[in-house]
C-alpha cells in the first residue's frame, strides 16, 4: 500500500481514486495534484513508484489546502468559537441537533441518536 501525506491509500483503485481515501481530497482536487505532477490518472496505486509518489506528496504541497490532521483541527476550532460565541449553529452543535435547517420533528436519528421515549405513563386508578 502506497503512503501520501502519511495516509494509505488503496493498492487496487485508481490513483485518481485513490486520493481521495485522504481526507480534504476530492475528485477534483485529486485531477489537479495528478496533473501537477504529471502522473496519468488510470494508472493503478500499486504500480506507482517511489518516484511518483514523491510527485504526487510534492503536489500535493504545492496545492496549498489542508488536509487529513490540519483539515479537523481546523473545523473542530470553527466549531469550538462558534460554540464560545453561542450562536444559533453554536447552540445546535452543543446540543447535538441538526445545524442546517432540517427538520427534527421526525427524522434527525443521526445527530440526536437512539429514541428516547417521553411521557407514556398514564396513573391506574385505584379500584374501591
Amino acid at each position: 500500500m502506497p503512503r501520501i501525506k502519511g495516509v494509505d491509500i488503496p493498492n487496487e483503485k485508481r490513483i485518481e481514486i485513490a486520493l481521495t481515501y485522504i481526507e480534504g481530497i476530492g475528485l477534483t482536487q485529486s485531477k489537479k495534484i495528478l496533473e501537477l505532477a504529471k502522473i496519468n490518472p488510470d494508472t493503478r496505486a500499486k504500480d506507482l513508484t517511489d518516484e511518483n509518489i514523491a510527485h504526487i506528496n510534492t503536489a500535493v504541497s504545492e496545492v496549498g489546502i489542508p488536509i487529513e490532521g490540519e483539515l479537523r483541527r481546523i473545523v473542530a476550532s470553527n466549531i469550538r468559537r462558534l460554540k464560545e460565541i453561542k450562536s444559533y449553529r453554536g447552540l445546535r452543535h452543543y446540543h447535538g441537533l441538526p445545524t442546517r435547517g432540517q427538520r427534527t420533528r421526525t427524522n434527525a436519528r443521526t445527530r440526536k441518536g437512539k429514541r428516547k421515549t417521553v411521557g407514556g405513563m398514564k396513573k391506574k386508578l385505584e379500584k374501591k
